[in-house]
């Protein structure tokens, strides 16, 4: 797996049994079926899951973890982790919520200065806030400003071989391999003594990024004589595809994606051209209905829609497999029901940007607005 890649991932049953993840079960829905993404099997598998399940049913504190690459707005792909980032800090009053923006893999990886990274932040943070984060439980900070993550990260290096690097990333530039060390001071970071100490952590991910937590996991134990340090928990979600289907939504490719600053006839112009799972005419639609495993208008459903309830998305899937549905009237009414959510969280994303552009001046002065030590 590779995580600066946009391939798309081709066998996820392989991917649990050659890397050793677990399944979500039916115990897990019982406890998390409440989400949308754990329900429609968004996230199918996971590490140490139930280590947070039992810090959630006793009360116990437990960090999650997220950050994302401040390279441009969120789109339907990296938003996916937002949801699921929001949902485990208020699955319970005793989560806390720490969020890495990750200006050094931007300049690492893209290039990016850090001056620009700071004013994409604004937006970013601002999204986050409007998903429903909670500020009060939540530490904010840039990779390139907390020193605790380089502590750690520094820490970890010394007992990590270039052929190990080699190993788990193929061969990168040095930057990317430092990247991949500061990200192992980002997910070990809420365990950090000035913010309580070993904890439960759980780091929800796609399943691309899962060689971080590998890593992760195999050093937690080299420093936990030092500092007691747990290993971290992750989920796994799927990748949800490109709209031509190909490969995986990147920020590199502006029209692979849905971004969430696409004005409205953009978002239209996009699903309008988006690959489908839709026969060749509508005559043979009718007769062999459609193929909704297929079609990347479905999975944007299926990820993002109808929150509340899945009887509309089974009732899309049914009448296309029966061929009831064409992917006309199916694109115009996703788009509709897109378009409206987006809306809504362009409504409440307005309402939170003054605090967003707070937060992020107090975190490029190394004094965080909120922080949890």
């Amino acid at each position: 797996m590779d995580p600066w890649s946009s391939d798309l991932i081709q066998d996820y049953k392989r991917l649990v049994e050659q890397f050793g993840l677990s399944e979500i079960r039916d115990d897990h829905l019982e406890l998390f079926g409440d989400a949308p993404f754990f329900r429609r099997r968004i996230i199918f598998a996971h590490r140490d899951l139930d280590v947070i399940a039992e810090a959630i049913r006793t009360g116990k504190e437990y960090a999650v973890l997220t950050g994302i690459k401040p390279t441009g707005e969120y789109h339907l792909g990296t938003f996916q982790t937002v949801k699921e980032f929001v949902y485990f800090q208020r699955k319970s009053m005793s989560a806390v919520a720490l969020f890495s923006i990750a200006d050094i893999e931007a300049w690492e990886d893209n290039g990016q200065d850090f001056d620009i990274s700071r004013k994409v932040a604004v937006s970013n943070v601002a999204d986050l806030l409007a998903a429903g984060l909670d500020p009060e439980r939540s530490y904010i900070y840039f990779q390139s400003k907390e020193i605790r993550v380089h502590e750690i990260a520094a820490l970890a290096a010394r007992g990590i071989t270039l052929a190990t690097m080699k190993a788990v990333y193929g061969e990168r530039h040095m930057g990317l391999y430092l990247s991949a060390l500061v990200q192992i001071g980002d997910i070990l970071l809420p365990q950090h003594p000035d913010l309580g100490g070993p904890k439960p952590t759980i780091v929800p991910v796609g399943v691309d990024q899962d060689p971080h937590l590998r890593l992760t996991r195999d050093v937690t134990a080299k420093l936990r004589s030092k500092w007691g340090f747990m290993e971290p928990s992750s989920t796994y979600h799927l990748i949800i595809r490109s709209l031509l289907g190909d490969k995986k939504m990147s920020k590199r490719d502006p029209m692979s994606y849905i971004s969430l600053r696409d004005d409205e006839d953009l978002v239209r112009k996009k699903i309008l051209n988006a690959f489908t799972g839709g026969r060749e005419t509508a005559k043979l639609q009718r007769e062999l209905g459609g193929e909704p495993w297929r079609c990347v208008v479905y999975e944007i459903a299926k990820f993002h829609l109808f929150p509340e309830g899945d009887s509309e998305l089974e009732k899309i899937y049914r009448e296309c497999v029966n061929g009831e549905r064409l992917c006309g009237e199916c694109k115009a009414q996703i788009t509709e029901e897109l378009l409206r959510e987006m809306r809504e969280h362009e409504k409440r994303r307005a309402e939170v940007l003054p605090l967003a552009k707070k937060i992020v001046e107090g975190a490029s002065r190394r004094q965080p607005l909120y922080s949890l030590a």
